[in-house]
């Protein structure tokens, strides 16, 4: 289906990149400008129930995500690209190299969800359903995810910006997505270059996540830490993040 994508770039490089459960096609704007846009093209794109793809129907599945960027690169005859997934689009990234190895060339996942899931107990579960119909409850979540460290305003700028940027019969879908979807078995051994960037004050999705899940299923991951950043490396730590992305883009 047509996707309210944008592209940054004019590079033979392709990379899609695939925003978290917060985000839309823009969340990585702190550092679009200073992409190197001689080596690499850029595809930006909105899940359905957000940003510009707001009035679109559907699922809402991790799945539909995946094909959803595979029409896309079709549509836009790319036979090989990198991906880039932040939180729940790293679990995103995962599903399409299952689906179709041979276009991957490599993946940076950026505090991404493990494509087997996560474990959460039942308050922290009941917290982040409360967050589908509360704005504070939104504020309250990316708090503790970026380690109860960032100033206010941007705690609120952040919360205000997913609430108006995605409708929430997604929100609240992608939630059940990212947290119960489990394809780990499919990705067992893959040989994908895949660099691992987690925020050393990101509470959940960690490096010991990171250790006990993609890098025992990848034999090619790597892991790094952002040590000033949580669970949003583009808006906390930009320069060290884009540096880390584009070094491992390059090599791959």
């Amino acid at each position: 289906m047509p996707n309210s994508y944008h592209r940054v770039g004019s590079g033979p490089h392709h990379v899609i990149v695939l925003h978290g459960w917060f985000g839309d096609r823009h969340s990585f704007a702190p550092l679009e400008g200073m992409l190197n846009q001689q080596a690499f093209s850029y595809l930006f794109m909105d899940y359905r129930g957000y940003g510009d793809m707001q009035c679109s129907t559907g699922s809402f599945t991790i799945d539909e995500i995946a094909r959803d960027a595979l029409e896309l690169a079709d549509t836009l005859q790319l036979d090989r690209f990198s991906l880039i997934g932040h939180s729940m689009g790293g679990m995103v990234i995962e599903r399409i190299a299952s689906l179709q190895p041979q276009r991957v060339i490599s993946m940076v996942g950026i505090a991404p969800v493990p494509c087997g899931g996560v474990a959460l107990d039942d308050l922290a579960i009941s917290q982040l359903y409360a967050a589908v119909d509360s704005l504070e409850g939104r504020q309250a979540i990316i708090d503790r995810s970026t380690g109860h460290r960032l100033p206010r305003k941007w705690l609120e700028w952040k919360a205000v910006y997913s609430w108006q940027h995605s409708i929430p019969q997604a929100f609240k879908a992608y939630l059940a997505a990212w947290l119960h979807t489990d394809f780990s078995e499919e990705v067992i051994g893959r040989t994908t270059p895949f660099k691992l960037i987690t925020g050393a004050h990101d509470p959940v999705f960690s490096g010991a996540l990171m250790q006990s899940t993609n890098m025992q299923r990848y034999p090619n991951a790597i892991h790094e830490v952002q040590a000033n950043a949580g669970h949003y490396p583009m808006n906390e730590t930009p320069l060290s993040l884009l540096i880390s992305m584009e070094t491992f883009l390059h090599e791959a």
